[in-house]
């Protein structure tokens, strides 16, 4: 099993716009480090040819959207937490907007799944309304592969 996380962020302008043209700059960056962690698998991209461009979707104008799929917990943690990238996350409040509901979530996926933007919505949909459980969660309460590996769901997806 691989691990899928999505976490979207509200922006506080524009993406084009000069207040956000730091963080802009950063973004090639830090997806060049997350494409060469030990661990990455996928990552959900607007364009193979400009490392600057965030994903379109129809979830909102101000709403970045970052999706990824990693072998296992450990891996995604040691890029969050013990790269480059903690610098730039400790840094959000000067991008992002602060929201009081969950903004991230992750779940297992067979190996080879690669999940749609719309079921990351629905997982952190879930997560916000149901709380953590094997289907969608948290690293703080985090769940195992084997948990999730009996889930129905997981059993179809491997069908």
């Amino acid at each position: 099993m691989h691990l899928a996380q999505l976490n979207i962020a509200h922006l506080r302008a524009p993406i084009d716009s000069a207040e956000l043209a730091e963080f802009v700059a950063l973004l090639e960056p830090i997806n060049t480090l997350a494409d060469q962690a030990p661990g990455f698998v996928w990552r959900l991209k607007e364009s193979e040819t400009d490392p600057t461009a965030t994903v379109v979707h129809d979830y909102g104008d101000h709403l970045l959207v970052n999706f990824s799929v990693w072998e296992d917990l450990d891996t995604l943690w040691n890029y969050v937490y013990r790269s480059g990238h903690l610098e730039v996350l400790r840094r959000r409040r000067e991008w992002f907007h602060r929201v009081a509901e969950s903004y991230m979530v992750m779940w297992w996926v067979p190996d080879g799944v690669i999940p749609s933007l719309a079921e990351g919505m629905a997982r952190l949909d879930r997560l916000r309304t149901e709380g953590p459980g094997p289907e969608a969660f948290t690293f703080k309460d985090s769940y195992t592969s084997s948990e999730a590996a009996s889930l129905p769901a997981a059993a179809e997806a491997r069908k």
